[in-house]
């Protein structure tokens, strides 16, 4: 067989070396408001809706995967770790080892329940 015949014949399988399926969205409803502070903690995300915005954070620490706990008294999310502090409003690293921000989810905010639909 000559060269051109094994690319030919291999040409097909290697089209498919390296695809991956694409991840399915996992869509979370939250059936409550927020109460007054304005955040709910969840075990994947922190949820926070403030002055009509509304945005949601992985709670899993860019360096070694660690969960974060929020502080509110500094309004930072900080890995136990390796103390690790990011940016609530933004997920940017204010203090080290980390070095990638943190995963913004989407979240749909609702007049009715589900009053957040959060998608990891």
């Amino acid at each position: 067989m000559s060269f051109l015949g094994l690319l030919a014949f291999l040409y097909p399988i290697l089209q498919f070396v390296g695809f991956k399926i694409p991840k399915k969205p996992n869509y979370i409803n939250i059936n409550k408001p927020l109460a007054a502070t304005g955040f709910l903690i969840s075990t994947d995300f922190i949820l926070f809706d403030r002055e009509n915005n509304c945005w949601a954070l992985s709670r899993k620490c860019t360096h070694l995967g660690c969960k974060l706990n929020y502080h509110e008294d500094m309004d930072i999310l900080e890995c136990p770790c390796h103390q690790s502090r990011f940016n609530v409003e933004t997920g940017e690293v204010i203090k080290g080892p980390a070095e990638k921000p943190l995963t913004f989810l989407l979240v749909e905010k609702r007049q009715d329940e589900p009053f957040y639909v959060v998608t990891t």
